[in-house]
């Protein structure tokens, strides 16, 4: 199985929208990704717009068969994440 992961800043907002638009459509691009995993490990601050970012990058990769995973996410981005209910959109490890 192959698997990209990809690095969330430290402040994941909508200042990084175009980056990680860019950053997902070459990963969704490759053919060969059956797995993708957010690095959640660097990240300290998080917004509504970048929870809306990671809706709509879920729904593109599970069109195209592709797993999307968060991987490293800690205190208060991981509280965010689990209020947000983002545990039933991707497995959270």
């Amino acid at each position: 199985m192959s698997e990209k992961t990809i690095q969330v800043p430290e402040r994941f907002d909508f200042s990084y929208h175009k980056q990680f638009t860019d950053q997902y459509q070459a990963v969704l691009n490759d053919s060969g990704i059956k797995e993708i995993a957010l690095d959640f490990s660097k990240v300290g601050y998080l917004d509504s717009s970048a929870l809306g970012m990671m809706v709509l990058f879920q729904k593109k990769a599970k069109q195209m068969n592709i797993k999307v995973r968060i991987r490293g996410a800690r205190e208060s981005a991981k509280e965010i994440l689990q209020i947000a209910n983002f545990d039933r959109l991707f497995e959270i490890a």
